[in-house]
């Protein structure tokens, strides 16, 4: 990962939220820095890792008291981002440096996270708070919804191919958390009067191998033409699983998959963010994505 430097872009004119924001880019581009040399790797990442935490904890607190104080409209909104980073992402994340001993790939899935997060966060949901911007997280299910689908897929994975996993983020918001190249699929459901709705699955490679691997007794370097039409077949029953835990709308068949590059599933972020924006990580520490625009 290349080195993290500051932009005025990302200030939002308030003196206390952009101080805080310079110095997480800051101890970020230390953390960077140290995952690169193998001498202070374990212990100087470890010692870091944990600021990081603390520090944003504090920023958290400041930009929730700021946005109190001018009875910002989107308080509660924008409140529910820092609680599931707090709650979910960063102890997913922990927990996943411990397992592999603070190994460079876990570090580098911690960073890359955490600055994919940092940069959309800053640029979109905080520059909302000043009018800069409109904020995405404009169609939100219920709480009782959202972690009833959690449940649905945390399940799914574990009896469709015998993994145990957990939330990393229930507010994905497309930011890239692996070096490979994931395989995205595109499922789209269709309503008696025409209305669509879109499912995204997004498997990080290693994930995929591992799943082949595990499946087949074969290992494999690459994922090839046929195991990305394995694994789109697999969405598909994966998403019937799904459902028979959690039903999103009454009504919706099964229309078509397609494959989609990254990019391609990451442009669908650009309107808005899907009411159902899932991170998931299994116990190998590979990442799963499941979105549901409806």
């Amino acid at each position: 990962m290349n080195e993290i430097k500051w932009n005025d872009r990302f200030n939002i004119g308030v003196e206390v939220v952009d101080h805080a924001h310079k110095r997480l880019f800051s101890i970020v581009d230390k953390l960077i820095s140290l995952n690169e040399d193998e001498t202070k790797q374990q212990h100087a990442c470890r010692e870091g890792i944990k600021y990081f935490k603390s520090y944003t904890l504090k920023h958290f607190a400041e930009e929730e008291a700021y946005m109190k104080s001018i009875g910002y409209e989107g308080y509660e909104s924008h409140k529910s981002l820092h609680d599931d980073m707090c709650k979910n992402t960063i102890p997913a994340l922990e927990h996943e440096l411990e397992t592999q001993k603070y190994s460079p790939e876990s570090i580098q899935h911690f960073l890359g996270i955490c600055v994919g997060w940092l940069n959309g966060h800053i640029m979109i949901e905080d520059h909302a708070i000043t009018g800069r911007t409109a904020p995405k997280w404009v169609h939100q299910p219920s709480e009782n919804e959202k972690d009833s689908l959690i449940r649905a897929v945390i399940q799914t994975l574990q009896e469709l191919f015998r993994l145990d996993a957990e939330i990393v983020s229930s507010h994905y918001s497309g930011e890239r958390y692996s070096t490979g190249n994931p395989l995205c699929f595109r499922l789209t459901y269709r309503a008696q009067d025409g209305k669509a709705a879109q499912v995204y699955l997004v498997y990080e490679e290693q994930f995929v191998i591992n799943l082949i691997h595990d499946m087949l007794g074969k290992k494999i370097k690459k994922v090839d033409k046929t195991v990305a039409y394995a694994m789109k077949m697999l969405s598909q029953k994966f998403m019937t699983c799904v459902e028979e835990h959690f039903s999103l709308e009454a009504g919706y068949q099964f229309e078509k998959a397609n494959m989609m590059s990254y990019d391609q599933f990451v442009r669908t972020f650009d309107r808005h963010y899907p009411p159902y924006s899932l991170l998931f990580s299994t116990e190998n520490n590979n990442y799963v994505v499941l979105c549901v625009d409806i």
